[in-house]
Protein backbone atom coordinates (compact mmCIF):
# COMPACT_ATOMS: atom_id res chain seq x y z
CA UNK A 1 0.00 0.00 0.00
CA UNK A 2 1.47 3.20 -1.52
CA UNK A 3 2.16 5.51 1.74
CA UNK A 4 1.97 9.30 0.35
CA UNK A 5 4.76 11.18 2.01
CA UNK A 6 6.28 12.94 -1.48
CA UNK A 7 4.12 14.51 -4.31
CA UNK A 8 5.04 11.52 -6.73
CA UNK A 9 3.10 9.23 -4.47
CA UNK A 10 -0.43 10.58 -5.33
CA UNK A 11 -1.32 9.20 -8.70
CA UNK A 12 0.10 5.71 -7.73
CA UNK A 13 -2.54 6.13 -4.55
CA UNK A 14 -5.17 6.97 -6.61
CA UNK A 15 -4.13 3.92 -8.62
CA UNK A 16 -4.55 1.75 -5.68
CA UNK A 17 -7.42 3.15 -4.37
CA UNK A 18 -9.10 4.79 -6.95
CA UNK A 19 -7.95 4.48 -10.16
CA UNK A 20 -9.85 6.39 -12.79
CA UNK A 21 -10.46 6.44 -16.40
CA UNK A 22 -10.43 9.92 -16.51
CA UNK A 23 -7.59 11.05 -14.43
CA UNK A 24 -7.28 14.05 -16.22
CA UNK A 25 -9.46 15.62 -18.95
CA UNK A 26 -8.30 18.50 -21.24
CA UNK A 27 -10.48 19.58 -24.24
CA UNK A 28 -8.20 18.93 -27.41
CA UNK A 29 -9.42 20.37 -31.11
CA UNK A 30 -12.89 20.22 -30.00
CA UNK A 31 -12.98 16.96 -27.74
CA UNK A 32 -12.61 16.21 -24.21
CA UNK A 33 -9.19 14.06 -24.32
CA UNK A 34 -9.26 11.44 -20.70
CA UNK A 35 -6.01 10.18 -19.54
CA UNK A 36 -6.47 7.46 -16.90
CA UNK A 37 -4.37 7.08 -13.48
CA UNK A 38 -2.54 4.20 -15.40
CA UNK A 39 -1.70 6.56 -18.56
CA UNK A 40 -0.48 9.67 -16.32
CA UNK A 41 1.92 6.92 -14.38
CA UNK A 42 3.42 5.33 -17.66
CA UNK A 43 3.82 9.03 -19.32
CA UNK A 44 5.49 10.61 -15.89
CA UNK A 45 7.80 7.32 -15.84
CA UNK A 46 8.49 7.87 -19.48
CA UNK A 47 9.50 11.76 -18.82
CA UNK A 48 11.62 10.46 -16.18
CA UNK A 49 13.49 8.49 -18.19
CA UNK A 50 13.57 10.91 -21.33
CA UNK A 51 14.70 13.59 -18.50
CA UNK A 52 17.47 11.26 -16.97
CA UNK A 53 18.96 10.63 -20.72
CA UNK A 54 18.85 14.30 -21.13
CA UNK A 55 21.36 14.65 -17.82
CA UNK A 56 19.04 15.97 -15.66
CA UNK A 57 20.22 14.99 -12.34
CA UNK A 58 18.74 14.99 -8.24
CA UNK A 59 18.33 18.45 -7.45
CA UNK A 60 18.47 19.77 -10.96
CA UNK A 61 15.51 22.76 -11.65
CA UNK A 62 13.01 22.47 -14.43
CA UNK A 63 10.39 25.14 -15.63
CA UNK A 64 6.84 24.73 -16.42
CA UNK A 65 5.30 28.08 -17.98
CA UNK A 66 1.47 26.98 -19.63
CA UNK A 67 -0.87 29.84 -20.35
CA UNK A 68 -3.82 26.97 -19.20
CA UNK A 69 -4.05 23.98 -17.00
CA UNK A 70 -3.81 20.86 -18.83
CA UNK A 71 -3.22 17.55 -18.47
CA UNK A 72 0.46 17.44 -19.64
CA UNK A 73 1.52 19.81 -16.99
CA UNK A 74 0.53 17.40 -14.33
CA UNK A 75 2.32 14.63 -16.33
CA UNK A 76 5.56 16.82 -16.26
CA UNK A 77 5.12 17.81 -12.57
CA UNK A 78 5.18 14.12 -11.73
CA UNK A 79 7.82 13.22 -14.22
CA UNK A 80 10.58 15.85 -13.24
CA UNK A 81 9.90 14.86 -9.11
CA UNK A 82 10.83 11.47 -9.90
CA UNK A 83 14.21 12.36 -11.00
CA UNK A 84 14.91 13.78 -7.57
CA UNK A 85 15.14 17.19 -9.58
CA UNK A 86 12.51 20.21 -8.88
CA UNK A 87 10.10 21.90 -10.68
CA UNK A 88 9.49 25.50 -11.39
CA UNK A 89 5.90 26.57 -12.69
CA UNK A 90 6.33 29.96 -14.00
CA UNK A 91 3.37 32.70 -14.35
CA UNK A 92 2.66 32.66 -18.09
CA UNK A 93 2.05 36.59 -18.49
CA UNK A 94 4.84 38.29 -16.52
CA UNK A 95 7.29 39.70 -18.73
CA UNK A 96 10.18 38.91 -20.59
CA UNK A 97 12.69 40.08 -17.69
CA UNK A 98 11.05 38.25 -15.35
CA UNK A 99 11.29 34.90 -16.94
CA UNK A 100 15.01 35.71 -17.27
CA UNK A 101 15.41 36.51 -13.87
CA UNK A 102 13.60 33.62 -12.67
CA UNK A 103 15.27 31.22 -14.97
CA UNK A 104 18.44 32.22 -13.95
CA UNK A 105 17.64 32.55 -10.38
CA UNK A 106 16.22 29.03 -10.30
CA UNK A 107 19.38 27.97 -12.89
CA UNK A 108 16.54 25.65 -14.77
CA UNK A 109 17.96 23.11 -16.90
CA UNK A 110 15.26 22.81 -19.41
CA UNK A 111 11.58 24.58 -19.42
CA UNK A 112 8.49 23.31 -20.94
CA UNK A 113 6.10 25.84 -22.71
CA UNK A 114 2.67 25.22 -23.39
CA UNK A 115 2.51 27.20 -26.83
CA UNK A 116 3.83 29.83 -28.96
CA UNK A 117 3.37 33.34 -26.93
CA UNK A 118 5.31 31.44 -24.31
CA UNK A 119 7.66 30.38 -26.67
CA UNK A 120 8.08 33.48 -28.25
CA UNK A 121 9.35 35.24 -24.52
CA UNK A 122 11.71 32.63 -24.12
CA UNK A 123 13.46 33.02 -27.36
CA UNK A 124 14.16 36.53 -26.69
CA UNK A 125 15.92 35.97 -23.28
CA UNK A 126 17.09 32.04 -23.26
CA UNK A 127 20.45 33.61 -24.42
CA UNK A 128 20.84 35.03 -21.48
CA UNK A 129 20.27 31.98 -19.19
CA UNK A 130 23.40 29.81 -19.55
CA UNK A 131 21.82 26.68 -17.51
CA UNK A 132 19.39 26.34 -19.73
CA UNK A 133 19.82 23.57 -21.99
CA UNK A 134 16.55 23.04 -24.36
CA UNK A 135 13.04 24.15 -24.46
CA UNK A 136 9.94 21.49 -24.98
CA UNK A 137 6.56 22.56 -26.00
CA UNK A 138 3.41 20.99 -25.38
CA UNK A 139 1.51 22.56 -28.36
CA UNK A 140 3.05 21.51 -32.07
CA UNK A 141 4.99 24.78 -33.19
CA UNK A 142 7.42 24.68 -35.78
CA UNK A 143 11.17 25.24 -34.70
CA UNK A 144 10.67 24.21 -31.07
CA UNK A 145 11.14 20.22 -29.76
CA UNK A 146 7.81 18.79 -28.82
CA UNK A 147 7.31 17.44 -25.13
CA UNK A 148 6.76 13.89 -26.89
CA UNK A 149 9.93 13.41 -27.67
CA UNK A 150 10.73 13.52 -24.56
CA UNK A 151 8.32 10.58 -23.62
CA UNK A 152 9.60 8.80 -26.65
CA UNK A 153 13.11 9.38 -25.07
CA UNK A 154 12.28 7.95 -22.16
CA UNK A 155 10.20 5.04 -23.91
CA UNK A 156 13.21 4.32 -25.95
CA UNK A 157 15.46 3.67 -22.81
CA UNK A 158 12.94 1.53 -20.89
CA UNK A 159 16.12 0.07 -19.30
CA UNK A 160 16.29 3.67 -17.23
CA UNK A 161 12.94 2.50 -15.21
CA UNK A 162 15.71 1.11 -12.28
CA UNK A 163 17.36 4.29 -12.10
CA UNK A 164 13.86 5.99 -11.79
CA UNK A 165 13.45 4.00 -9.07
CA UNK A 166 16.62 4.46 -7.45
CA UNK A 167 15.66 7.80 -7.19
CA UNK A 168 12.12 8.01 -6.30
CA UNK A 169 13.41 5.88 -3.29
CA UNK A 170 16.01 8.75 -2.83
CA UNK A 171 14.18 11.77 -2.21
CA UNK A 172 12.65 12.31 1.14
CA UNK A 173 9.45 13.87 2.51
CA UNK A 174 11.51 16.75 4.17
CA UNK A 175 13.50 17.10 0.50
CA UNK A 176 12.87 20.87 -1.45
CA UNK A 177 10.17 19.98 -4.23
CA UNK A 178 9.52 22.97 -5.46
CA UNK A 179 10.32 26.74 -5.96
CA UNK A 180 6.78 28.88 -6.27
CA UNK A 181 7.99 32.47 -7.76
CA UNK A 182 5.56 34.78 -6.25
CA UNK A 183 3.87 37.67 -7.66
CA UNK A 184 6.92 39.91 -6.34
CA UNK A 185 4.76 43.14 -5.58
CA UNK A 186 7.65 44.10 -3.30
CA UNK A 187 10.31 43.75 -5.73
CA UNK A 188 11.94 40.77 -8.00
CA UNK A 189 9.45 37.77 -7.34
CA UNK A 190 10.37 35.66 -4.42
CA UNK A 191 11.54 32.12 -4.80
CA UNK A 192 9.13 30.36 -1.95
CA UNK A 193 10.71 26.72 -1.69
CA UNK A 194 8.61 23.92 -0.10
CA UNK A 195 9.09 20.40 0.54
CA UNK A 196 7.39 17.20 -0.40
CA UNK A 197 6.32 17.23 3.06
CA UNK A 198 4.80 21.03 2.88
CA UNK A 199 2.21 20.64 0.38
CA UNK A 200 1.61 16.48 0.62
CA UNK A 201 0.27 17.36 4.46
CA UNK A 202 -2.01 19.94 3.21
CA UNK A 203 -3.22 18.30 0.51
CA UNK A 204 -4.20 15.60 2.54
CA UNK A 205 -5.66 17.37 5.45
CA UNK A 206 -7.58 19.67 3.32
CA UNK A 207 -9.67 16.95 1.89
CA UNK A 208 -12.56 16.85 4.67
CA UNK A 209 -13.03 20.41 3.69
CA UNK A 210 -14.91 19.54 0.31
CA UNK A 211 -17.79 17.74 0.17
CA UNK A 212 -15.65 15.25 -2.44
CA UNK A 213 -17.32 11.20 -3.06
CA UNK A 214 -14.17 9.73 -3.15
CA UNK A 215 -13.37 7.85 -5.97
CA UNK A 216 -16.72 9.61 -7.95
CA UNK A 217 -16.49 13.21 -7.85
CA UNK A 218 -15.86 15.86 -10.81
CA UNK A 219 -14.02 18.90 -10.41
CA UNK A 220 -12.90 21.68 -12.83
CA UNK A 221 -9.36 22.94 -12.92
CA UNK A 222 -8.73 27.17 -14.32
CA UNK A 223 -7.21 28.74 -11.56
CA UNK A 224 -3.22 29.27 -12.08
CA UNK A 225 -1.57 25.68 -11.45
CA UNK A 226 2.02 27.42 -10.72
CA UNK A 227 0.21 29.00 -8.01
CA UNK A 228 0.29 26.54 -5.00
CA UNK A 229 -3.47 26.72 -4.34
CA UNK A 230 -4.73 25.24 -7.19
CA UNK A 231 -1.67 23.23 -7.60
CA UNK A 232 -2.11 21.91 -4.04
CA UNK A 233 -5.88 20.95 -4.99
CA UNK A 234 -4.69 19.28 -7.85
CA UNK A 235 -3.02 16.58 -5.61
CA UNK A 236 -5.75 16.56 -3.13
CA UNK A 237 -8.34 15.52 -6.03
CA UNK A 238 -6.01 13.09 -6.96
CA UNK A 239 -5.60 11.45 -3.46
CA UNK A 240 -9.31 11.51 -3.32
CA UNK A 241 -10.00 9.48 -6.88
CA UNK A 242 -11.52 12.88 -8.11
CA UNK A 243 -12.08 13.46 -12.22
CA UNK A 244 -9.51 16.38 -12.82
CA UNK A 245 -11.11 18.14 -16.02
CA UNK A 246 -9.34 21.56 -17.10
CA UNK A 247 -10.92 24.55 -18.72
CA UNK A 248 -9.75 25.36 -21.58
CA UNK A 249 -9.76 28.83 -21.11
CA UNK A 250 -11.33 31.87 -19.01
CA UNK A 251 -13.49 32.67 -21.15
CA UNK A 252 -15.27 29.01 -21.68
CA UNK A 253 -15.73 28.72 -18.17
CA UNK A 254 -19.38 29.05 -18.46
CA UNK A 255 -19.61 26.60 -21.46
CA UNK A 256 -17.33 24.00 -19.99
CA UNK A 257 -19.20 23.75 -16.52
CA UNK A 258 -22.16 22.98 -18.66
CA UNK A 259 -20.58 20.43 -20.38
CA UNK A 260 -18.58 18.47 -17.33
CA UNK A 261 -21.25 19.40 -14.47
CA UNK A 262 -18.61 19.04 -11.85
CA UNK A 263 -19.10 18.30 -8.15
CA UNK A 264 -16.26 20.94 -6.69
CA UNK A 265 -14.03 23.87 -8.38
CA UNK A 266 -11.93 26.66 -6.58
CA UNK A 267 -12.47 30.24 -7.49
CA UNK A 268 -11.42 33.77 -6.39
CA UNK A 269 -13.79 36.57 -5.15
CA UNK A 270 -13.37 38.47 -8.10
CA UNK A 271 -14.80 35.54 -10.59
CA UNK A 272 -17.57 35.27 -7.75
CA UNK A 273 -18.17 38.68 -8.17
CA UNK A 274 -18.19 38.75 -11.83
CA UNK A 275 -20.60 35.63 -11.78
CA UNK A 276 -22.93 37.21 -9.37
CA UNK A 277 -23.12 40.48 -12.11
CA UNK A 278 -24.09 38.54 -14.54
CA UNK A 279 -26.70 36.74 -12.57
CA UNK A 280 -28.18 39.97 -11.40
CA UNK A 281 -27.74 41.71 -14.99
CA UNK A 282 -29.50 38.57 -16.59
CA UNK A 283 -32.65 39.23 -14.07
CA UNK A 284 -32.17 42.95 -14.60
CA UNK A 285 -33.59 42.09 -18.49
CA UNK A 286 -36.50 40.42 -17.06
CA UNK A 287 -39.85 42.01 -17.06
CA UNK A 288 -43.25 42.06 -15.08
CA UNK A 289 -43.52 39.02 -12.94
CA UNK A 290 -40.63 37.36 -13.69
CA UNK A 291 -38.38 40.33 -12.75
CA UNK A 292 -40.37 40.45 -9.28
CA UNK A 293 -40.15 36.88 -8.51
CA UNK A 294 -36.12 37.17 -9.36
CA UNK A 295 -35.92 40.29 -7.24
CA UNK A 296 -37.87 39.06 -4.22
CA UNK A 297 -35.90 35.83 -4.36
CA UNK A 298 -32.40 37.51 -3.86
CA UNK A 299 -33.50 39.74 -1.32
CA UNK A 300 -34.64 36.54 0.41
CA UNK A 301 -31.26 35.16 -0.28
CA UNK A 302 -29.72 38.42 1.23
CA UNK A 303 -31.47 37.71 4.74
CA UNK A 304 -30.72 33.80 4.90
CA UNK A 305 -28.88 32.71 7.73
CA UNK A 306 -28.03 29.03 8.23
CA UNK A 307 -30.08 28.74 11.85
CA UNK A 308 -32.54 30.60 13.47
CA UNK A 309 -35.08 31.58 10.39
CA UNK A 310 -39.05 31.25 10.60
CA UNK A 311 -41.10 28.00 9.24
CA UNK A 312 -42.48 30.79 6.77
CA UNK A 313 -38.97 31.89 5.23
CA UNK A 314 -37.84 28.44 5.19
CA UNK A 315 -40.68 27.89 2.53
CA UNK A 316 -40.20 30.75 0.93
CA UNK A 317 -37.14 30.04 0.53
CA UNK A 318 -37.83 26.73 -0.66
CA UNK A 319 -39.97 27.91 -3.46
CA UNK A 320 -36.81 30.72 -4.13
CA UNK A 321 -34.92 27.61 -4.65
CA UNK A 322 -37.17 26.20 -6.93
CA UNK A 323 -38.25 28.56 -9.35
CA UNK A 324 -35.38 30.85 -9.50
CA UNK A 325 -31.99 29.62 -7.83
CA UNK A 326 -32.26 26.14 -9.61
CA UNK A 327 -31.37 28.08 -13.30
CA UNK A 328 -28.06 29.68 -10.87
CA UNK A 329 -27.30 26.21 -10.61
CA UNK A 330 -28.13 24.74 -13.92
CA UNK A 331 -25.72 27.69 -15.07
CA UNK A 332 -22.60 26.48 -13.01
CA UNK A 333 -23.50 22.73 -14.63
CA UNK A 334 -25.91 21.62 -12.32
CA UNK A 335 -24.22 19.38 -9.78
CA UNK A 336 -21.74 21.97 -8.02
CA UNK A 337 -21.52 20.89 -4.28
CA UNK A 338 -19.24 23.62 -3.20
CA UNK A 339 -17.05 26.07 -4.51
CA UNK A 340 -13.59 27.06 -2.10
CA UNK A 341 -12.40 30.59 -2.42
CA UNK A 342 -9.75 31.93 -1.45
CA UNK A 343 -6.58 34.56 -2.51
CA UNK A 344 -8.66 37.28 -1.27
CA UNK A 345 -11.85 37.89 1.13
CA UNK A 346 -14.89 37.57 0.26
CA UNK A 347 -18.10 39.56 0.68
CA UNK A 348 -19.80 38.19 3.60
CA UNK A 349 -22.94 39.39 1.26
CA UNK A 350 -21.86 37.30 -1.75
CA UNK A 351 -21.41 33.84 0.83
CA UNK A 352 -24.77 34.49 2.43
CA UNK A 353 -27.03 35.02 -1.34
CA UNK A 354 -24.59 31.89 -2.82
CA UNK A 355 -25.45 29.64 -0.06
CA UNK A 356 -28.76 30.35 -0.05
CA UNK A 357 -29.03 29.75 -3.38
CA UNK A 358 -27.97 26.24 -2.79
CA UNK A 359 -24.26 26.36 -4.18
CA UNK A 360 -21.75 26.84 -0.55
CA UNK A 361 -18.55 28.96 -1.15
CA UNK A 362 -16.45 27.62 1.18
CA UNK A 363 -14.04 30.66 2.02
CA UNK A 364 -9.99 29.85 3.52
CA UNK A 365 -7.06 31.73 3.98
CA UNK A 366 -3.82 30.69 3.06
CA UNK A 367 -0.09 31.93 1.83
CA UNK A 368 2.18 30.34 -0.65
CA UNK A 369 5.04 29.74 2.03
CA UNK A 370 1.96 28.12 4.26
CA UNK A 371 1.50 25.59 0.80
CA UNK A 372 -1.24 27.21 1.00
CA UNK A 373 -3.96 26.48 3.42
CA UNK A 374 -4.02 27.26 7.10
CA UNK A 375 -7.92 27.80 7.57
CA UNK A 376 -11.04 26.99 5.74
CA UNK A 377 -14.81 27.01 6.52
CA UNK A 378 -16.28 23.68 5.89
CA UNK A 379 -19.71 21.50 6.39
CA UNK A 380 -18.63 19.17 8.86
CA UNK A 381 -16.59 22.51 11.16
CA UNK A 382 -19.67 24.62 10.46
CA UNK A 383 -19.46 27.45 7.85
CA UNK A 384 -19.76 31.29 9.26
CA UNK A 385 -19.96 34.58 6.81
CA UNK A 386 -16.40 36.46 7.08
CA UNK A 387 -14.55 34.11 8.59
CA UNK A 388 -12.11 32.40 6.67
CA UNK A 389 -13.14 29.46 8.85
CA UNK A 390 -11.16 27.07 11.56
CA UNK A 391 -7.08 25.67 11.23
CA UNK A 392 -6.78 22.12 9.51
CA UNK A 393 -4.80 19.48 10.62
CA UNK A 394 -1.10 19.80 11.22
CA UNK A 395 -1.05 23.27 11.43
CA UNK A 396 -0.29 25.90 13.77
CA UNK A 397 -0.89 29.54 14.18
CA UNK A 398 0.53 31.99 16.10
CA UNK A 399 -0.76 35.60 16.56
Amino acid sequence: MTEVKRLFDFPYYQLENYPQEAALVSKENGTWVKTSTQQYIDQANAISRGLIKLGVKANDKVAIISMTNRTQWNICDIGILQTGAQDVPIYPTISEQDYEYVLNHSESKYVFVSCKEVLDKINKIKANVPTLLGVYSFEDIDGCDSWQEVITLGNDNQDLQQEVQKRMDGVHEDDLATLIYTSGTTGRPKGVMLSHKNIACNAKHSKGRLPIEMGKSKALSFLPVCHIYERMLLYMYQYCGVSIHFAESLETISDNLKEIHPEVMTAVPRLLEKVYDKIIAKGDELSGLKKKLFFWAVALAENYELKGKSPLYKMQLSIARKLIFSKWKLALGGNVKAIASGSAALQPRLARIFLAAGIPILEGYGLSETSPVVTVNSFDKGICFGSVGTLIEHVEVKI
